[in-house]
């Protein structure tokens, strides 16, 4: 209950979470913290997400079938569990132990062509056949082809609403065979309607979950293009498929291949590809004690660290806000440019996202709110 309440408290993101639970040692330590944390930011009259929001998300969780995955229990997909960006929860319909087998992500157009179609259906189902799980985004077009082929071997949908609401309608009853034969995963609350913010983030925990993305189609400019630059920041393979220069939906995975991804053919190629990563994904999970209702003994709200003089937080403040533009910075690359401890950066950027003047995007990147 402690961390559904933090993760979905205003302006507490998925790496403030993680660093919250750090710094606090529970998540019912920094729910107690937060108001003076905003305070500290400048933001009065700051409270928590309400107790009661959390238990209806429950219940309507509940009321879909669906069930609360927590990072450090045994059924939360091992894959993300090493991200610093990790869900800390997942509601999940269908079968966790789908999620549990080495996982591959075939990603691609919404509007793509026969061929595409034809190539992720042919990818999907030697990829389930080699003993390995599809994972996608059930969008139109790749997607859809890639979860239907693979259902009979097994397949991930992660949503970018909640995973009771179906985006978009058409795929509906695929929607529903993936959740009597495979999985459904989402990190948002049931019942939320997608909006566009929400798709890069759904986009980062298709890529987590993989050991290697399979780019089929994707334009110059496309939500794959960001699913792969995502698979790179997080270690995994990236894969893709040519095309015709001439044909648009190729651009993208052209431009990848010129850029280094591996070309594949088929799936020999995304096999090969696999068998030439240096070492297998770890999982590093928190231990069980980690996990929520097994923490017992930590939820005592934790000292907080001696506090500095306004005035230096706030000229801390700024120049971490000059350093910060539209364009995203990596975190780390940041904090060599202010050259400043990192343990005195982290919690002014926690204070500053809270505050809403700067955005976390996935990657660890950072970027100035306009």
């Amino acid at each position: 209950m402690s961390w559904l309440r933090l993760i979905r408290s205003r302006r507490v993101g998925v790496v403030t979470f993680w660093r919250l639970l750090e710094e606090y040692g529970s998540a019912r330590a920094a729910l107690l913290a937060l108001p003076e944390v905003a305070r500290a930011a400048g933001v009065e009259g700051y409270a928590p997400c309400p107790e009661g929001v959390v238990l209806a998300e429950c219940k309507a969780g509940r009321a879909a079938g669906a069930r609360l995955l927590c990072r450090g229990e045994p059924a939360y997909p091992q894959a993300l569990a090493d991200l610093a960006d990790a869900p800390p929860v997942l509601w999940a319909m269908g079968d966790p132990a789908v999620a549990a087998r080495p996982m591959v992500a075939l990603v691609g157009a919404r509007n793509a062509s026969s061929l595409g179609t034809r190539m992720a259906r042919k990818l999907a189902e030697g990829i389930g056949q080699a003993g390995y799980t599809v994972v996608s985004g059930l969008a139109r077009g790749i997607d859809a082809a890639a979860h239907l082929a693979a259902l009979p071997t097994g397949t991930v949908a992660v949503m970018a609403g909640g995973v009771d609401v179906i985006y978009p309608a058409e795929n509906a009853g695929l929607a529903r065979e993936i959740a009597e034969k495979g999985l459904r995963l989402s990190e948002q609350p049931p019942g939320l309607e997608p909006l566009a913010r929400h798709f890069p983030l759904r986009n980062r925990i298709v890529s987590g979950l993989a050991a290697a993305v399979v780019v089929v189609e994707a334009a110059a400019r496309s939500g794959s293009l960001i699913t792969a630059k995502t698979a790179l920041d997080q270690g995994r393979e990236v894969l893709a498929v040519p095309g015709h220069p001439f044909d648009g939906r190729a651009a993208g995975c052209n431009l990848l291949i010129r850029d280094g991804a591996t070309l594949a053919r088929g799936v020999e190629d995304v096999l090969d590809g696999l068998a030439a990563k240096a070492a297998p994904l770890r999982a590093s999970r928190p231990s069980a004690e980690d996990a929520p209702g097994r923490r017992a003994a930590a939820e005592v709200p934790q000292q907080a660290p001696a506090a500095r003089p306004k005035a230096e937080l706030r000229a801390l403040h700024r120049r971490i806000l000059d350093r910060l533009g539209p364009a995203p910075l990596a975190e780390d690359q940041l904090i060599r440019d202010l050259a400043v401890a990192p343990a005195a950066v982290a919690p002014e950027l926690v204070a500053l996202e809270l505050d809403g003047q700067i955005l976390r995007h996935p990657g660890g990147l950072l970027s100035r709110a306009v």
